[in-house]
């Protein structure tokens, strides 16, 4: 059936093949800088640096994370400017798909620095519009569903970095441009088959002296704002220092059994979002599993915290990464919904991202602060802490009218 006579009848949903070549796209972001960043990158500034690889890599976070800011809330407001979403998503992944290899021609570290700068300028001049292209044709009732969708996001970029690094298959310069490859064939699709059905009120203009579009406090942004940020630190944490941590309980773990439970929690996340999204749709109850998936998740840090053998320790964190990866992807999806203004709608998202980006530089000092005098367990009861004041300030919030 042509796209013409779907668009002529009334629906009220997106259709399905959009849907899912967008959560193929968003996946595509995942794979431009997860296996890059956990593992290639890693990996070469070691053998450029040798005895100084940390700090280098540590220098490496910090500019990429200024770079990824500020280009995220550029790109998303210029997005928003030109009216062209698809045109930026594709220069983006030209520029990125041109940069990446590039990384195996740079002769030393202040090089290679710059370079990592630049093509975090690039990937996200095509990822802020990519985000913002879901607010402009998924509506309301489908963003629980949208953000089950793009749950699949973060485990498609875990494999993506298992598959390039298989032994025998490439070396560490070939990796750079099978990455590239990877992102294109997610990210094309949609640009050239998607065809979205059109959702005026998506669209509309909203005058700043008229309010928000949505009739609900403008103070849902800002609770939806920390509440993010608290759980993304929490979520960076783990991520860094998850290996070590497994080791300090039980030195017999290696560094493939870690990777094992972090793909299975990231894999069983998929179908369990699916399920809340669609839940939270049916029941028009956007708010109310964002609240509660951060209290499972401050829950399961306190059994972390509290974790005396391996087991507990696994189910621990088994149970945290389930919990946070539904909390992140709903969040993404239902954070389009509370938007005040169309028109803003990318440089908006762009802000929100600080919440992606400010956590690495946030959490290197409080593990410094907390792991040598308190353990992992001080450092778990600060986390449970602070994912506990984002399940308040989510719990609180009154259900639509």
């Amino acid at each position: 059936m042509s796209e013409a006579v779907d668009t002529a009848r009334p629906v009220d949903r997106q259709h399905w093949r959009f849907l899912l070549l967008y959560a193929l796209a968003a996946a595509g972001g995942a794979v431009s800088y997860v296996p890059f960043l956990t593992i290639l990158l890693p990996v070469r500034v070691e053998a450029m640096a040798g005895g100084e690889h940390v700090s280098w890599l540590a220098y490496c976070a910090f500019a990429g994370a200024i770079a990824a800011s500020l280009s995220n809330i550029a790109f998303g407001w210029l997005s928003d400017r030109t009216g062209n979403r698809s045109g930026w998503i594709l220069t983006g992944l030209v520029l990125s798909a041109f940069l990446l290899p590039a990384f195996a021609l740079a002769g030393d570290l202040v090089a290679l620095l710059l370079l990592l700068a630049a093509w975090q300028v690039s990937i996200n001049m095509m990822i802020a519009p990519l985000a913002a292209l879901a607010g402009d044709f998924v509506p309301d009732r489908q963003k629980g569903l949208l953000g089950g969708l793009l749950s699949a996001s973060p485990a498609l970029g875990a494999a993506a970095g298992v598959l390039v690094t298989i032994p025998g298959l490439a070396d560490a310069d070939t990796r750079l441009v099978l990455v590239a490859g990877l992102v294109a064939l997610c990210v094309l699709p949609l640009l050239l088959f998607a065809r979205p059905r059109h959702f005026p009120e998506l669209m509309r203009p909203v005058p700043a002296r008229e309010g928000p579009r949505d009739p609900r406090p403008r103070a849902l942004v800002t609770r939806m704002w920390i509440a993010r940020l608290l759980v993304q630190i929490a979520e960076a944490a783990l991520f860094a220092y998850l290996y070590i941590w497994l080791r300090s309980i039980s030195a017999e773990i290696g560094d493939n059994d870690a990777a094992t439970v972090f793909t299975a929690v990231l894999v069983l996340a998929i179908p369990a979002a699916l399920v809340v999204g669609r839940w939270a749709d049916a029941r028009n109850r956007p708010i109310l599993p964002l609240g509660l998936c951060a209290a499972v998740t401050g829950l399961a840090l306190l059994a972390m915290a509290l974790a005396a053998d391996l087991p507990l320790a696994l189910a621990g964190y088994g149970l945290f990464g389930l919990a946070s990866s539904i909390f992140l992807a709903l969040h993404s999806a239902q954070t389009l919904r509370v938007l005040p203004r169309p028109q803003h709608r990318g440089r908006d998202l762009g802000l929100f991202n600080l919440t992606n980006t400010m956590p690495s530089l946030v959490m290197p000092g409080l593990t410094l602060a907390m792991v040598p005098v308190f353990g992992f367990a001080g450092l778990f009861v600060v986390l449970a802490v602070l994912v506990g004041v984002a399940a308040i300030l989510l719990a609180t919030v009154p259900p639509p009218q």
